[in-house]
């Protein structure tokens, strides 16, 4: 049985993140075929990268999991500085060298362990490219590599050490059609091949609206789930629900399933409900109206396609294409730009039941016609025999 080994950042079953929970989602649909090992950190969150995990080595449902230590700490001061200069485009070479040991997480032994046992794995599978752990682990195993590159168009796309990345691995496996034409675009580097994954998408068997209706006393809402974050535009999310809330005045509520690192307003019809277990996100999402996802930049956005596939529609930012094209090319959902779009597209869903429940069968078909499980690791199991053959 071939040797597949996934690298990611941060690993664990209660370890909040997109890019995390694919990682998981993979290791565990491929290990029925592969010998499956992740190697990540000992954190938990990427705020500091402090070690919160203890053990070396456990498995996870199956999955062998390398942990190893963080050597820096991140703190604001030192990390929003240098980063603000991604922003701005004023980073020399060695300055990016100093952002990337800042970005973290700066985890030495992990880089070495991949020098030393590379001859142990058949096939290394890299998620995201702005980490350290990709940026200087995957030259050591470029011949022998898949990146998940899980690309939008950010800043960190224009430095140096991230551009060299894109010409190393022998594959790459796209989350969507707009990642893979952002990367081929901005890189001009065809001759590597790929193919497009993304996530399959799994509901219980058993969804039970009015149980959490009722545990959380929650009856007219819409939810926002994932991190809550400055990244994931929530600020902006926060002022234009207030706004929409005293021009129409209801016992709407904005319900949000997820870790906070940033403050959250105290307002009446804003309701934080901090991490939940599955059940009790897919059971939210069922009952809401429909689903709100701020974000401007997302790869691909699983939280979107469960809702595609509890038949609940979604409302998106139309400045992120993938989100965007999820809507256009399913149906399933509406996008705004700005506050009088948001206002006339909140005001619509809100106002139609019938359109509500049109989009989210649309949503459903869309996720069964192109996001099975199936499918993924049919597609990742050809990418791997081709890396490794």
């Amino acid at each position: 049985m071939k040797k597949i080994c996934f690298i990611i950042q941060r690993y664990g079953e209660c370890v909040n993140g997109g890019a995390e929970l694919l990682c998981k989602q993979l290791a565990e649909h491929m290990k029925t075929m592969y010998d499956v090992s992740v190697l990540t950190t000992k954190a938990d969150d990427y705020i500091s990268w402090r070690d919160e995990y203890t053990d070396d080595f456990e498995i996870i449902n199956g999955v062998s999991v390398h942990r190893f230590s963080v050597d820096k700490v991140r703190t604001h001061e030192e990390f929003d500085g240098v980063n603000d200069r991604v922003n701005d485009g004023s980073l020399t070479l060695e300055n990016e060298y100093d952002w990337l040991d800042k970005e973290g997480p700066f985890a030495s032994e992990l880089i070495k362990y991949i020098k030393k046992n590379k001859n142990d794995y058949d096939v290394f599978a890299f998620l995201g490219y702005i980490y350290y752990q990709v940026v200087m682990g995957l030259p050591l195993v470029k011949d022998k590599s898949i990146l998940l590159p899980l690309a939008h168009d950010e800043p960190m796309l224009h430095l140096n050490i991230i551009r060299r990345i894109f010409y190393m691995p022998k594959a790459f496996f796209f989350n969507t059609e707009e990642e893979k034409e952002l990367v081929r675009k901005r890189f001009e580097n065809y001759q590597i091949p790929y193919l497009i994954g993304g996530v399959g998408v799994s509901i219980p068997s058993e969804i039970n609206e009015r149980a959490f209706k009722e545990k959380y006393n929650l009856d007219n809402y819409i939810v926002y789930v994932g991190r809550i974050d400055i990244g994931k535009n929530c600020p902006e999310m926060f002022d234009y629900f207030i706004r929409y809330k005293n021009e129409h005045p209801s016992d709407l509520k904005l319900v949000m399933m997820g870790k906070s690192v940033i403050p959250i307003p105290e307002h009446e019809d804003i309701i934080s409900l901090g991490f939940v277990s599955d059940q009790d996100k897919f059971d939210g999402i069922s009952a809401s109206k429909f689903l709100l996802l701020p974000s401007k930049f997302e790869s691909l956005s699983m939280v979107v396609l469960e809702a595609f596939g509890l038949k609940k529609p979604v409302l998106v930012n139309g400045d992120c294409d993938v989100l965007k094209a999820h809507c256009i090319n399913s149906n399933g959902g509406l996008y705004y730009n700005d506050y009088a779009s948001f206002e006339a597209t909140m005001s619509l869903l809100m106002s139609d039941d019938d359109l509500r429940e049109k989009m989210g069968k649309n949503g459903r078909n869309y996720v069964d016609a192109k996001y099975s499980w199936d499918k993924i690791v049919r597609k990742l199991s050809i990418l791997i025999e081709y890396v490794s053959g």
